[in-house]
């Protein structure tokens, strides 16, 4: 289809053919219950508005439920003109770019405290922004020399973060939230926002994670949301901008600090050596 109309593609152009998986409470051992189960996932599919529908897909989770893979056709159609697509509102940095910004702006370290909060043990999150080894060919924030981090790891109880932040005189918090059941991410945002507000002298509170809605800040009453696929050098040109910001806190550094080995670098250019 031309112009901002679109339909999906499965086997030809604009064919409306859509792929879904789902999982549903029902067992899937005798063939009775093979068939009373993939019979269920047809039904939903019918009312999900896929028509023709078949199941691709299905398989045993366990005694009492099924994941099944449903492939059919919808005839919805996809308005371009109405998606609304979030820009990054700061300049993407080099670390060199990062690190002058801060040393002129601050005129000190920038203090980093970063967790994982509530029940959530997975730190994969957090670790590729705060480590040195980073991820996707970048450097985490400890390779910044102008950033000190302070990684409290997993399972993180709320007012113990307060009280390390404090006690760090922390200039932003960063909060992964990994585990998402029952919105977990957004209680515990909102708890951890909440708990800054009646602390006082509240840091910069940045959280992140796959099921994060950028567009939610004010709601979760924190600064900055960052979604899957961020970088860390994303963070740190964030952070440089909102925290140590110069005459204009969305123009980049014109020239680097006097021990830099570059006159002049791009604003593009993430990864550059400190």
């Amino acid at each position: 289809m031309s112009g901002t109309i679109v339909r999906p593609y499965g086997d030809t152009t604009g064919d409306g053919r859509i792929q879904v998986s789902f999982t549903l409470p029902v067992p899937f051992g005798t063939p009775t219950e093979k068939a009373r189960a993939e019979g269920a996932a047809m039904q939903l599919a019918g009312k999900m508005g896929l028509d023709p529908a078949m199941v691709v897909h299905a398989k045993g989770m366990g005694p009492d439920y099924t994941f099944f893979i449903v492939y059919g056709r919808v005839s919805h159609l996809v308005d371009l003109s109405e998606v609304t697509v979030t820009e990054r509102e700061f300049p993407l940095l080099s670390s060199a770019e990062v690190n002058l910004r801060i040393r002129s702006g601050l005129g000190r370290k920038l203090v980093v405290v970063g967790a994982c909060i509530g029940t959530d043990a997975h730190t994969v999150g957090i670790d590729a922004i705060l480590n040195v080894k980073g991820h996707s060919g970048e450097k985490g924030l400890e390779y910044y020399r102008e950033i000190k981090v302070v990684n409290l790891g997993s399972q993180v109880a709320v007012p113990d973060l307060v009280v390390r932040a404090k006690a760090e005189h922390a200039d932003a918090v960063l909060v992964s939230q990994v585990v998402t059941q029952r919105d977990a991410h957004i209680s515990n945002s909102r708890e951890m926002a909440a708990a800054f507000d009646a602390a006082g002298d509240r840091p910069l509170l940045v959280v992140g994670g796959p099921r994060f809605d950028p567009a939610m800040t004010a709601e979760l009453g924190v600064d900055k949301i960052f979604g899957k696929g961020t970088t860390p050098g994303e963070v740190a040109s964030y952070l440089a901008a909102v925290l140590a910001p110069g005459d204009d806190p969305l123009d980049p550094p014109k020239e680097l600090a006097p021990d830099g080995d570059v006159a002049s670098v791009s604003a593009e250019t993430p990864g550059a050596a400190a």
